[in-house]
């Protein structure tokens, strides 16, 4: 745990009690602070009462004698409208901040030399696999790595600061739409696309957000910027005119003159400005897909950054395990391979997926970002049959009529079955039944995880079935 004392003999609210909102709880208490917590779900604050947190109704507290607002991510900060605690905070001039401005403040504490190093990883997709993937290098490579914040552990959970130690974190829009002091040494943004509008104001309050995992950098401190996309191509050239840090272009699309890219497979670094001689990768079973390579090329460029050599780099990405619910091969029978793609939340996600699979029986559906599925169609001739599940059966069904076979299934368990008989009989030489939603899991499951876990228990038990048939 990192202790905060920043409001060290004060009074601060917490407002959101799942895993960082008691994270923030316990910080904020071994720093001194005297934490007054609520959560509305009365499940959640009987856990945070369970864990010795006081909790204080603070819809009837005086919100004057509070020296701040901590927000958990997921509670509306300004759009579609603030949350009516953010507004009582703010009518009496209480500061709105998150876990991760906290941390930035603990980090502040410190002395120069007591400051460990932090790598901030962003963007629409690809984030959760990059700040991994950066994690198992520099664990690799022997040094001192915690790695979390979005992903995993919540930051403020990680182990104590000290100047050795190098903070690998995850940053969601949410989270980074609550900073004002967090400084990311190498703060690292993937690329953008539509993504959680209604939270942001619309996509410019999205990009704005993102953007924020650049403020505070110095001059010596590293800005690397996926340009595959069009706004986060504007966005390297701002920061480059800006002269205030080093930018590093890396691209999956470009040969870049200076930057990284990885293309087809292989890997050139043209960082200082001479390219090497490309390095294939192409053997990281667990990063395929073109999406993949510019996660690479951004891992890459993130520890160039921290001063490891190309070969420790190398070594690292080539034995990078993967991340579960990411393109991840759960088995196989029958020539059929099932590859469990539900982090896919979104369109883009799923364009990876579709990308890497030319023979798919997709299995896609759930509670539907606003931008449906429609820019997927360049990649509808990768799709076999489509198997609809969850709330957005008919939107998709009608978005796929005349363009690809697809059957109505609803459920999980009905497109596992289905779209494995089809894969089985279809005579393709390599089947592959592909879980890839493009939607939130919100309709069905909790959450992605356990929507993922699911996929992979129903394929098992499909698998499982078949061979008890077939002995």
């Amino acid at each position: 745990m990192i202790p905060v004392h920043t409001f060290n003999g004060k009074d601060v609210a917490v407002y959101g009690l799942g895993r960082s909102g008691l994270a923030t709880c316990r910080a904020l208490m071994a720093g001194g602070a005297r934490v007054c917590a609520w959560d509305d779900n009365e499940a959640a604050r009987k856990v945070a009462a369970d864990a010795g947190i006081p909790l204080v109704d603070l819809n009837r507290r005086d919100w004057q004698t509070f020296a701040a607002l901590v927000l958990a991510p997921g509670i509306p900060y300004r759009f579609p409208e603030p949350h009516r605690l953010v507004k009582m905070a703010q009518m009496v001039g209480v500061p709105v901040i998150g876990d991760m401005e906290l941390f930035a403040r603990a980090v502040s504490d410190l002395k120069e030399y007591e400051r460990p190093r932090i790598v901030g990883v962003t963007g629409t997709n690809g984030k959760s696999t990059t700040t991994a993937l950066i994690g198992h290098i520099l664990r690799q490579a022997g040094k001192d790595v915690r790695v979390g914040g979005n992903i995993g552990v919540g930051v403020l959970d990680l182990e104590r600061l000290h100047g050795g130690a190098i903070y690998v974190l995850e940053l969601s829009s949410y989270q980074l739409d609550l900073i004002e002091t967090l400084r990311c040494d190498v703060a690292v943004m993937l690329n953008i696309s539509p993504d959680h509008l209604a939270r942001h104001g619309g996509m410019d309050g999205y990009v704005q957000a993102k953007r924020r995992i650049f403020r505070n950098q110095a001059p010596n401190d590293w800005a690397i910027v996926g340009v595959d996309d069009v706004r986060s191509q504007v966005m390297c050239t701002q920061l480059s005119a800006e002269c205030s840090r080093h930018v590093v272009p890396i691209s999956a699309e470009y040969a870049l003159g200076r930057g990284v890219s990885v293309l087809d497979g292989r890997l050139c670094d043209s960082m200082m400005g001479r390219a090497s001689d490309p390095v294939d990768i192409s053997g990281a079973r667990a990063l395929p897909g073109r999406h993949n390579e510019q996660n690479a090329a951004a891992a890459y460029a993130a520890c160039r950054a921290l001063g490891l050599d190309a070969r420790e780099i190398l070594s690292g990405i080539a034995t990078f395990p993967g991340l579960p619910h990411r393109l991840e091969t759960i088995g196989a029978i029958e020539g059929v391979r099932f590859i469990n793609d539900s982090k896919a939340t979104n369109a883009q996600a799923a364009e990876q997926a579709l990308r890497a699979f030319p023979s798919a029986y997709w299995i896609v559906g759930g509670r539907p970002k606003e931008e449906g599925i429609d820019d997927l169609e360049p990649y509808f001739s990768s799709v076999r049959k489509a198997y609809l599940i969850g709330e957005s059966t008919e939107a998709f069904a009608r978005t796929l009529a005349g363009k690809v076979d697809a059957v109505k299934c609803r459920t999980l368990d009905v497109a596992v079955e289905t779209a494995f008989n089809d894969a089985r009989t279809s005579g393709d030489p390599a089947p592959v039944v592909l879980f890839s939603p493009a939607c939130a899991s919100f309709d069905q499951f909790r959450d992605f995880e356990q929507r993922g876990d699911t996929f992979r228990t129903i394929a098992s038990q499909t698998a499982r079935r078949f061979l008890k048939q077939t002995a």
